[in-house]
């Protein structure tokens, strides 16, 4: 085929930046909402696994092109002739995902730009950190087309808003608001449209100046504590607390400290 006459390249639909130390992951398929084909949640796997497997990177952005955060599955592409089985799809394509963002060293802070529904409310809620825009909004919409809540929703929202708001959210499909977001303690922060990506990469830009080692440890300590009891959870701090002591960045975060200076984490 001629080059003049060569196909234009697919457009990726998921955008991944590294800046400083900070990697920046973008969901773009604004005219869908970003809805979630086949395609996307593989380019997501993949810029997800990039990152994980990055030293350089300390800290992570995960947030939505246009006017959505993301609205979850794209339902046109389950009305395909033979749509692969709702099971399959979750386990093969959505878990891992889920397990990826929870499995990485790095935090990721989700800048949650508008509406997170569906499974894009469970992609916001495997963040580390959420902040959101004044006009964000995030709606467990599964009730709406007979399915129940998955991607990790009904194991994260009971721990992030209480057992009674999940409920409300997951059985009645009610939207939650930016604000009340923040008063349920959803996200850190909402702050206007414009300012959203700022406060993201502020957040961020703290995160990936502390220790990245012990952050690592942190976040799997934070995780495992929700499946054992307070024995075996101060045994498991004593444990990472034994890891990262010996590091070099708690000798640096020591001398740093004596010295009245900001310590220079290296991640050795």
């Amino acid at each position: 085929m001629p080059a003049d006459q060569a196909a234009d390249p697919v457009r990726p639909s998921v955008r991944s930046k590294i800046d400083g130390g900070i990697a920046t992951i973008t969901l773009d398929r604004p005219e869908a909402l970003n809805a979630l084909t086949i395609e996307m949640k593989e380019e997501l796997l993949a810029a997800l696994g990039a990152v994980a497997r990055d030293r350089a990177v300390r800290a992570v952005v995960l947030t939505g092109a246009g006017r959505a955060f993301c609205a979850g599955q794209d339902l046109k592409e389950r009305l395909a002739p033979t749509p692969t089985p709702l099971a399959v799809e979750v386990r093969e394509r959505f878990n891992p995902i889920i397990r990826a963002m929870r499995t990485m060293r790095q935090p990721v802070v989700g800048a949650i730009n508008g509406v997170a529904a569906g499974a894009g409310a469970s992609l916001a809620f495997a963040c580390d950190l959420r902040i959101a825009a004044e006009a964000a909004s995030f709606v467990l919409a599964f009730g709406r087309i007979g399915l129940v809540p998955d991607s990790g929703a009904t194991w994260f929202l009971p721990r992030l808003v209480g057992p009674a708001k999940a409920a409300e959210l997951a059985l009645l499909g009610s939207s939650l608001s930016a604000a009340d977001a923040e008063r349920f303690g959803l996200v850190v922060t909402v702050v206007p449209a414009e300012a959203l990506a700022a406060e993201a990469r502020a957040i961020a830009t703290r995160l990936a100046e502390l220790a990245p080692r012990a952050l690592a440890h942190t976040k799997r300590a934070l995780d495992r504590s929700w499946s054992v009891g307070l024995d075996d959870a101060l045994e498991d701090e004593a444990y990472r607390q034994g890891i990262v002591g010996a590091t070099a960045d708690h000798a640096e975060g020591l001398a740093a400290f004596i010295e009245k200076r900001p310590p220079r984490f290296t991640g050795e």
